[in-house]
């Protein structure tokens, strides 16, 4: 690590996967990390063991001191971050508000890593309404932090495109990586005295929801492309899911038929005759639109593709069978 005297030393605060993409950057940069903070360890697995967080595992690998506090917002939490005479906090999807006080803490305040082209998609889940609603392009926000919901000045951004097969997953690590190397760029700009605020504008702001197993249930009286907009969004979690009999069904890959080719409209949700290595489900409010199925998850089984499913001619996928009818409970 370097010793250059510009560098800055930094406490960071994060605590999934995506977030320690962010501290393994800053590891590799020449700025010190002198703390990190996380979230409590939680029970995991089928056992439900106490499981560090990622970034609390990569922060030990590297020796560096971890705090874990349920709250910021006692005087001896904030003295114990001030401890760290830290020129700036850093924090990447950390699961706590930080109030003012602590926001003052640091010399030169504390960055958010944002998964978004502030100020569109604020909140809790901008990777995956992006994808939802359709946007062709996303990408990072480094911002300086403020006691507002995502609202602070930007600092950095970069793009990214979504494409016509970007999932939850893929585009959650193409961000991943993408801030990390943001993050740095910023931290370099920043300690060399060339970095300028830029306000949010008031227009075009919208708010990422947090996400819901509820949501993920398709709803096949919709249009083709808004479904498989959905079960991408929604790869791999919570997953676009239906009923076949009662049980659930989990829809891991969909795309909308180009040039649908049907008899005459079906009930929306009503399997159609399959082509080449799809399930064909009629949707749309006359069911005259078709929703291509690449790759499921029957009640009780694995995620497959179709293909392997319409091979082995399984009874529950044939022609006539309705997805969706009736709806029952939110799946576990």
């Amino acid at each position: 690590m370097s010793d250059r005297s510009d560098a800055l030393r930094i406490v960071f605060a994060g605590t999934p996967d995506f977030a320690a993409e962010s501290l393994a950057a800053l590891l590799a940069s020449r700025h010190r990390v002198v703390g990190v903070y996380t979230q409590p360890d939680r029970p995991a697995g089928r056992g439900r063991k106490l499981t560090p967080s990622p970034v609390k595992r990569l922060a030990l690998e590297h020796g560096l001191p971890v705090e874990q506090p349920e709250t910021l917002k006692d005087e001896d939490a904030r003295a114990r971050l001030a401890a760290f005479e830290a020129d700036v906090m850093v924090v990447v999807a950390y699961g706590l508000l930080l109030p003012q006080a602590v926001l003052e803490i640091p010399r030169l305040g504390c960055l958010n890593v944002h998964a978004s082209l502030l100020p569109r998609w604020r909140g809790a889940a901008p990777i995956q309404r992006a994808i939802e609603v359709g946007d062709t392009e996303t990408g990072i926000t480094l911002m300086q932090m403020d006691a507002g919901l995502d609202t602070g000045a930007s600092l950095v951004t970069a793009r990214t495109p979504i494409e016509a097969d970007t999932t939850g997953g893929s585009l959650h690590d193409t961000l991943a990586a993408l801030g990390g190397r943001t993050l740095v760029d910023g931290l370099d700009a920043l300690s060399e005295g060339r970095l300028t605020p830029t306000p949010q504008p008031d227009a075009g702001v919208t708010y990422a929801a947090k996400l819901s197993k509820a949501e993920a249930e398709l709803d096949f009286s919709r249009p083709a492309a808004e479904l498989a907009s959905r079960v991408r969004a929604f790869n791999p979690w919570p997953v676009a899911w239906t009923r076949l009999d009662g049980e659930t069904l989990r829809v891991w890959l969909a795309e909308p038929e180009a040039s649908v080719v049907t008899s005459q409209p079906s009930e929306p949700g009503t399997l159609l005759a399959p082509a080449g290595d799809a399930l064909r489900v009629a949707c749309g409010e006359t069911g005259s639109d078709v929703l291509r199925v690449t790759r499921l998850q029957l009640p009780g089984g694995k995620p497959l593709p179709a293909r392997d499913l319409l091979n082995a001619n399984h009874p529950r996928l044939a022609p006539g069978q309705r997805f969706g009818h009736p709806a029952q409970e939110t799946p576990t």
